[in-house]
């Protein structure tokens, strides 16, 4: 759809917010969409074409709770927010019901194996970076050097910047980590990020062997998908398992050792402490802890 004044006013109107990049982005994108499919300009569509246009999406394309979201939150800003229509009742009644399907979390065991099929470093370390402290993807791939600041104390952390939500978050490391990290920069030498990158110039041993540090941006985390995809295959592990699995098995594992949920929480960068409740529902460890407890009442009032 070519560009109307009331998509221009729009792109405008999310520039002002305090909205992530991508999230403006998504916004005007998912406007756009609504004026392809009735082929007209979004502005002049009434509320029951809004309507009709939601049922499209959720019973002819299937979209889930998190494309359903969004598409709810950018078409309510527009109208709305934007072009203040008054009166709409259809935003009220687009009810998303949150997921309750339990993540996958791997075996430790699982996650050895896989982090060990990782044939290239620049892969093998950012992965595990994320198993270690239970970084997004997109977190781990934009660490930067000065992110590592607070390592050279007796309690090293990582300082991520920017997280979901635009929050900034500390999250500790292990020495070992620590010492990985450091083996795996000085293979590079990058000024600015942790993860550059690769490039042509990278790759081919006849040229300049400083070519990764004038990488221009750092590692994608679509190639940083693809791996796990391809290692996961590899290795036999779950078709279910995903990079964000790393993260789950993160918070499982902590919490097996008695880190506290509060914590894990603060380290996931969880908005409340009910997001990290699930992964109490994960860990047979817990479970078996409680049988143990339960039976010691058992036996108070046998």
């Amino acid at each position: 759809m070519i560009d109307t004044p009331s998509l221009a006013k729009f792109s405008a109107f999310v520039q002002l917010k305090d909205f992530r990049a991508p999230t403006k982005k998504e916004y005007v994108r998912y406007v756009r969409r609504l004026g392809d499919h009735y082929q007209c300009d979004p502005a002049l569509l009434t509320e029951d074409q809004v309507r009709a246009y939601y049922l499209e999406l959720r019973q002819v394309r299937k979209f889930g709770s998190s494309a359903m979201k969004v598409a709810k939150c950018a078409l309510r800003a527009f109208f709305q927010d934007c072009l203040h229509r008054t009166g709409w009742t259809v935003f009220q009644e687009v009810r998303i019901a949150p997921p309750q399907t339990l993540p996958l979390v791997l075996a430790r065991e699982q996650v050895a194996t896989l982090l060990q099929a990782v044939e290239l470093p620049r892969y093998r370390t950012v992965l595990g970076l994320i198993y270690h402290t239970g970084l997004r993807v997109g977190e781990a791939v934009r660490i930067e050097l000065r992110d590592l600041r607070e390592t050279h104390t007796d309690h090293p952390r990582l300082h991520v910047r920017c997280g979901k939500g635009g929050k900034d978050r500390f999250v500790p490391l292990s020495p070992a980590m620590l010492r990985e990290l450091r083996k795996w920069w000085k293979t590079h030498r990058h000024p600015a990020f942790l993860f550059p990158g690769p490039t042509l110039a990278w790759r081919e041993r006849s040229l300049p062997a400083d070519a990764a540090q004038r990488a221009a941006t750092h590692l994608s985390v679509s190639a940083v998908q693809h791996t796990f995809r391809l290692v996961r295959a590899a290795t036999g592990l779950p078709a279910a398992a995903t990079v964000h699995t790393l993260r789950h098995c993160y918070a499982t594992h902590l919490l097996e050792e008695g880190v506290s949920l509060r914590l894990i929480s603060q380290y996931l960068g969880h908005a409340s402490l009910e997001t990290t409740l699930i992964y109490t529902h994960l860990t047979p460890l817990n479970e078996a802890r409680t049988r143990t407890a339960l039976d010691v009442l058992h036996r108070a009032v046998a």
